[in-house]
């Protein structure tokens, strides 16, 4: 059964703290490791994540010829339900396919469009290639209904789950991100926080707002309405959102976005109004995309762990295929919290540290 680092102890670098050592996110890294010919990197970017990675003794996982797997199953399917822009389904594949890898069991990627038949055919396509079972990962997560294609063979859903728990769901931990994100500007003295939410119905925003709501209640700070806004994940609700915080009578001293691209707008905007960041207001987001350390100052974020779900949902499928006697379980993968300049704790842990020289 897959382990958390706590539980499993001293463990081999992964692709988290070689994204720490180089300073980049773990997008990047995935694409530096991966030989992706498209990613527009610059080199030195390149060469900074491949330093780290030898420096750390980081495995590398390399596409070419793959071997065969000892047994007669040799083969995972990743069905998705979309390809977008956004590198969080990319992540969970390359998760998925390095640890599978490391069994000598082959992935092989599939775009469904949420179209019954694509999928029946993707997977009988599959099924002739030895198969160990399936992964279907979604861009939003949510809760899906599977076609009948996959009646029959092992599944595991990643970021998605279904309502009837027939099958094992490898999650994102958005609620208690949410609360840790709050109780890190808690910690940092701030004592009325904004909260600028995602799309309305989308369950990542929904749990990301009850952990706010969680850390506040935890701190015995009142919950003020007026100080959560609906966003929709770009930027312009970021910036009009903001505006609209800082109006109020007894405005906001931090805000918590809820993803790194409304943080954007939340920046622009705050600049325009004359506030310093964190000094005025101190901001956080979620996702750690790789804007986030460019901007000024640094974002501080949490980590949407693509790639740590696509490695449970795979470990998973190929203890299943073993003969283990799994039930069908629902894993929470923990969204870890960055620390940058945004928030204070980086310009304040630098000040005590030139006090002490």
């Amino acid at each position: 059964m897959p382990k958390s680092k706590k539980q499993a102890g001293a463990t081999r670098p992964t692709m988290m703290d070689v994204a720490a050592a180089a300073g980049v996110s773990q997008a990047t890294v995935s694409l530096v490791l991966s030989g992706s010919k498209g990613a527009r990197l610059a080199e030195a970017t390149r060469r900074r994540v491949v330093d780290a990675a030898n420096a750390l003794g980081y495995r590398f996982v390399r596409r070419g010829p793959r071997p065969m797997a000892p047994e007669a199953q040799s083969t995972i399917l990743f069905v998705v339900d979309e390809i977008s822009a956004d590198p969080w389904m990319a992540l969970a594949f390359e998760g998925a396919r390095d640890f599978a890898l490391e069994q000598g069991i082959s992935v092989t990627l599939g775009v469904s469009h949420g179209d019954p038949e694509v999928e029946a055919s993707l997977i009988a396509s599959a099924a002739r290639q030895r198969l160990v079972g399936v992964l279907y990962g979604t861009i939003l997560t949510r809760e899906v209904q599977l076609s009948q294609a996959f009646a029959g063979h092992r599944t595991v859903l990643v970021n998605c789950h279904d309502a009837e728990r027939a099958h094992s769901a490898v999650l994102p931990g958005d609620l208690v991100g949410g609360r840790v994100a709050t109780e890190h500007l808690i910690a940092m003295g701030r004592r009325r926080i904004g909260y600028i939410n995602g799309q309305h119905g989308v369950e990542g925003a929904r749990d990301r707002l009850k952990g706010y709501r969680q850390a506040l209640a935890s701190a015995d700070m009142s919950f003020d309405p007026q100080l959560v806004k609906p966003g929709n994940w770009e930027p312009s609700a970021g910036y009009n959102m903001t505006r609209e915080l800082m109006a109020l009578p007894a405005p906001p001293d931090a805000i918590f976005c809820a993803n790194d691209m409304m943080a954007v707008g939340c920046y622009e905007a705050l600049k325009e109004l004359g506030l310093s960041i964190p000094g005025d207001v101190a901001v956080i987001g979620f996702d750690d995309r790789d804007i986030a350390q460019y901007m000024h100052p640094p974002l501080s974020t949490l980590v949407l762990p693509q790639y740590e779900m696509g490695r449970t949902a795979a470990e998973l499928l190929i203890d299943a295929s073993g003969g283990l006697p799994i039930a069908p379980t629902r894993i929470k993968v923990e969204c870890e919290l960055i620390v940058r300049e945004s928030t204070g704790l980086a310009a304040n842990a630098v000040k005590a540290r030139r006090a002490a020289e």
